[in-house]
């Protein structure tokens, strides 16, 4: 059972919390914005664990962040315990494929929330451009969030979440409604965090929106993307400069020892 008040302190959470929609999009846009994600585990070679107990205390108790597993299984804890009705699906990663019907390994976790009557896409898990509200699946119309709008359309018998980056819409992922269970994350999972080929193994990778903007790291890059104007970039020579943006503009408490040090002095040398 998750600690909620520990919890609500870690993302700035206050007041009555009922199994409403009032409620899950402010505890969707605080998890957001409080809880970054990160993948320092992978990258230093660690499967994280994905019990509710490892999931409080990396994520609420000890400062971390995590990936999509991570968040949304944590997300999908606290929901529950508040009464709502919540189960995980499993998506398409898009970003980057040719068309919205491409094959890609069903990788992401993603929530699903019913909420009198109505479905909503719920996740805090997908990196740069995660959706900071609610979105409804009976609607293919744009659905506006504290940041980008988003919406979701249909390709054959699936949803597809796009977002409006700049002046073009980028498809996100694609998904059904098939219900994903624990053992299903723990197998992706370990891929994820285990196989040569995984993306979490070999970059660096850090975003966390707040208000106004959002910011994204890969590897030495480091992104400001500010909704109402131009994106800035810069690049991260140092791994102290590293350091620094990661507990400092992500607001994550950073593994110690050498090997971690190694890993930023690393991905600074590389040139962007």
């Amino acid at each position: 059972m998750i600690d909620l008040d520990a919890y609500f302190r870690r993302i700035g959470f206050s007041g009555g919390a009922a199994a409403d929609l009032h409620t899950l999009d402010a505890l969707l846009r605080l998890h957001s914005q409080a809880i970054a994600f990160e993948n320092l585990d992978p990258l230093l070679n660690v499967s994280p664990r994905l019990d509710a107990a490892s999931l409080e205390h990396k994520l609420v108790r000890s400062g971390r962040g995590g990936y999509c597993y991570e968040q949304n299984l944590l997300f999908m804890h606290v929901l529950k315990a508040l009464g709502f009705s919540v189960r995980g699906l499993g998506a398409r990663v898009l970003w980057g494929a040719v068309a919205d019907d491409a094959v890609t390994a069903r990788a992401h976790m993603l929530l699903c929330v019913d909420l009198a009557g109505t479905r909503y896409l719920a996740d805090v898990g997908f990196g740069g451009t995660t959706p900071t509200a609610p979105l409804s699946l009976e609607s293919d119309g744009e659905q506006p969030t504290a940041h980008e709008p988003f919406r979701l359309a249909r390709v054959g018998g699936d949803f597809v979440l796009q977002a409006a980056v700049g002046q073009a819409s980028q498809s996100l992922y694609r998904f059904d409604l098939q219900e994903q269970f624990q053992a299903d994350y723990e197998i992706v999972n370990l891929y994820q965090s285990t196989n040569p080929d995984s993306y979490f193994i070999a970059n660096l990778m850090a975003a966390r929106p707040v208000p106004g903007r959002r910011y994204a790291l890969r590897n030495n890059e480091f992104s400001v993307h500010h909704l109402d104007g131009p994106s800035e970039r810069r690049v991260l020579r140092t791994a102290t400069e590293l350091r620094d943006t990661l507990s400092g503009t992500f607001g994550l408490a950073l593994p110690g020892g050498t090997r971690f040090d190694a890993v930023l002095t690393r991905l600074a040398a590389v040139a962007a």
